[in-house]
């Protein structure tokens, strides 16, 4: 409970480090206005075309007795539109840090300076790392990708998928919303993306602490955008204290008898 409490208080830092540093702050606001404009336009879509979808998919409904096939397709409307939420929390974010790459990159620099320490920069070409950021998101957008497949279907199980399904949902988008968010200082830093998995993992808690409650606010309309410097902010103090060198055992103490 101490790890997610902590995770939690990073996303809180994070803020505020960025609402404290008004310029840096009005830099990262401009990746998550453009993705914005796209991302509202395709829900609009999605809210509009939902119906036509789940009828067209589910032409063995027509010839059902009322109430099961309104029953049915409302449901499924439902669920394709929670699903459109579901990709498009986890989607964003890898999508406006891919077109904000040397924004945050700028950003986490800024924030590694200001904490004191060393200040990890990429030695790499900008296309090369946007390469590796593009690459690297889409293989956690596949593994996403299967998680809400799973879920999808087991939303479908009567009480579990109304209660438990949604609460893992919002788990595993908070967790991979983190590990978006904590690859731009990673990189810096020289860890692909096994060894980041590998290093989140190793604090589980703490990660969903910092993801989950930020994926529940990436839900508000508009709120992504302006949490976003911030949350960028929040995810390099992390990742400090996910990297930091363990302290130096104390020597044994031993009794001198001379």
């Amino acid at each position: 409970m101490s790890d997610l409490g902590a995770g939690f208080g990073y996303l809180v830092k994070g803020q505020r480090w960025a609402f404290g540093h008004g310029r840096w702050f009005g830099f990262g606001l401009l990746p998550g206005l453009i993705t914005l404009v796209v991302y509202a336009g395709a829900l609009v879509g999605l809210g509009y075309g939902a119906d036509d979808f789940v009828a067209w998919s589910t032409p063995f409904a027509d010839d059902w007795s009322s109430p099961w096939s309104g029953l049915l397709r409302n449901t499924l409307v439902v669920l394709v539109f929670v699903l459109g939420l579901f990709l498009a929390v986890i989607t964003f974010t890898a999508v406006t840090l891919l077109v904000g790459q040397p924004f945050y990159e700028s950003l986490s620099e800024e924030v590694d300076r200001s904490e004191g320490g060393e200040v990890p920069e990429s030695d790499l070409p900008l296309w090369q790392e946007l390469w590796i950021s593009a690459r690297d998101s889409v293989r956690i957008l596949v593994r996403v990708a299967l998680y809400g497949v799973l879920l999808f279907a087991l939303g479908f199980v009567p009480v579990l998928g109304q209660t438990v399904v949604p609460a893992l949902g919002f788990c595993v988008s908070g967790y991979f919303l983190a590990e978006e968010l904590t690859a731009v200082a990673l990189q810096r830093r020289g860890l692909v993306l096994k060894d980041r998995l590998v290093l989140l993992r190793g604090r589980r808690m703490m990660v969903l602490g910092f993801g989950v409650p930020l994926a529940l606010s990436f839900l508000v309309p508009f709120v992504a955008v302006f949490l976003m410097p911030g949350a960028v902010a929040g995810a390099t103090l992390l990742v400090r204290d996910l990297t930091a060198a363990p302290a130096p055992a104390p020597e044994p103490y031993t009794l001198n008898k001379g």
